[in-house]
């Protein structure tokens, strides 16, 4: 168990920062979802970018990998574009 100050300030850091994160990835992955399941082009094109903006974003505050960022949003191009 932590003793000093500090140390307990750190680990109530870590846990909001976890559990922020946490949200955040579950949002993007329920939206990515969303997407893979549309079956209408229009709605998935307008989805697309706040979608891509949303990986974007996470990946730059490191909660996904910047290569995971790039496959997810690689695929849902694709996706799209073959509706």
């Amino acid at each position: 168990m932590a003793h000093h100050h500090s140390a307990k300030k750190k680990i109530n850091q870590d846990e909001a920062r976890r559990l922020r994160n946490r949200y955040y990835a579950v949002t993007m992955r329920n939206a990515v979802r969303k997407i893979r399941a549309t079956k209408e082009k229009e709605e998935a094109e307008k989805a697309l970018p706040g979608v891509t903006k949303m990986i974007d974003k996470l990946a730059k505050k490191h909660v996904i990998h910047k290569n995971k960022a790039a496959n997810l949003k690689s695929e849902l191009q694709l996706l799209v574009n073959k509706l």
